[in-house]
């Protein structure tokens, strides 16, 4: 059954005033892994997700950018400075990235289809001390939400007897689980983290089975 994937991160002697900073650099490590720059949409909730967001943006990424649209607003670090300039600390920010994985779309009555790789939307989340009763001890403050973690534990051994389906299969769920580690791992080298924590909503200690997939398809 698919799970929801997260990863959650704690700074060494954190003040609420260098959230920002933060974000920023925890989204820069993503977007140098994607290879998508750009924020694609931003909000703010007070007190806690029961409340409607106080700010929200969605940024024009799609068409009408290439066609010259200005997206200067969706860099990294401008979205950031726009939904934190009043910083409070019963809010959490949210900022939305996207990342290229592969998925396998299946033809009509079964399995036959193939493997696209599609815009998957990652979603930040930064907390402030108070928001839900200080919610950051336990999500970290920050939280990357990966959504459901299909995309890394597609089984093709369970799906496919034809040899060369399973070897494509795995050859893309191996470039998806590479893309994941390798934010993982830049985000721990370059955002001066305290701890971090690679978890399922189950609870299930998917960060060691997706380091023994990827040594097993190496």
């Amino acid at each position: 059954m698919a799970d929801q994937l997260y990863l959650s991160l704690w700074f060494p002697n954190f003040r609420f005033a260098g959230l920002p900073a933060a974000v920023v650099s925890v989204l820069r490590q993503f977007a140098r892994v994607s290879g998508l720059p750009k924020v694609a949409a931003a909000a703010a909730y007070p007190v806690n997700f029961s409340e409607p967001p106080v700010y929200q943006r969605v940024y024009v990424l799609d068409q009408r950018a290439e066609e010259g649209a200005d997206t200067s607003a969706a860099i990294i670090e401008n979205a950031v400075a726009e939904a934190t300039e009043l910083l409070h600390e019963d809010t959490a920010y949210e900022f939305e990235m996207k990342w290229q994985l592969w998925t396998f779309e299946a033809g009509q009555g079964g399995l036959d289809g193939v493997w696209r790789r599609v815009p998957t939307t990652v979603k930040l989340l930064a907390f402030g001390p108070d928001f839900d009763d200080a919610t950051f001890e336990q999500n970290g403050h920050i939280r990357v939400d990966f959504g459901l973690d299909t995309p890394w534990v597609f089984d093709e051994d369970e799906v496919w007897d034809d040899e060369d389906a399973r070897a494509e299969a795995a050859s893309r769920i191996k470039e998806n689980v590479e893309m994941l580690l390798a934010f993982t791992l830049s985000v721990e080298k370059h955002c001066n983290v305290s701890s971090r924590l690679l978890w399922t909503e189950s609870g299930e200690p998917l960060a060691e089975k997706l380091v023994a997939r990827l040594q097993r398809l190496n």
